[in-house]
């Protein structure tokens, strides 16, 4: 993988302009005391379905979805309940049929967890993969 530019270091909150926090719930520890990685992978999914829904248009295009098919998360730094991590989310890459999404976890200015996914656009009608409409893709691609 390439050296992250500034612009796209997931570990620097000058990377996000969109932003979901998400609460740090008691059930979301382990048996080590601090924030399970399952939780961790629920808390990107928050981010992620804010950010990408308000790109799919779906007043227009109510049949457009889209599925997760690859997630990676590196954990940096351990954090507990309770609290709240801020989730920053960004679009990485946009391509015919998937895009990537990048992701910073945050605890006050500190960076526990980043996160990328590849998300691949779906027909909800006829169940399989899709090319979105151009308008769809662009908007995606603007906000790069």
């Amino acid at each position: 993988m390439n050296k992250d530019t500034p612009a796209s270091d997931l570990t620097r909150r000058e990377t996000f302009s969109h932003w979901t926090p998400v609460t740090i719930r008691f059930s979301d520890q382990d048996s080590l005391g601090h924030v399970n990685n399952v939780a961790i992978v629920a808390y990107v999914e928050a981010c992620r379905t804010m950010l990408i829904n308000k790109f799919l248009l779906q007043e227009h295009y109510p049949n457009l979805n889209y599925v997760l098919v690859h997630i990676d998360v590196d954990y940096r730094a351990e954090f507990h309940y309770p609290g709240t991590v801020e989730v920053g989310g960004r679009i990485e890459r946009v391509g015919g049929k998937s895009f990537t999404s990048g992701y910073g976890l945050f605890v006050d200015d500190k960076c526990v967890a980043t996160s990328r996914s590849v998300n691949v656009f779906f027909d909800t009608v006829k169940r399989e993969s899709i090319t979105p409409p151009q308008e769809v893709l662009d908007l995606l691609a603007g906000a790069i």
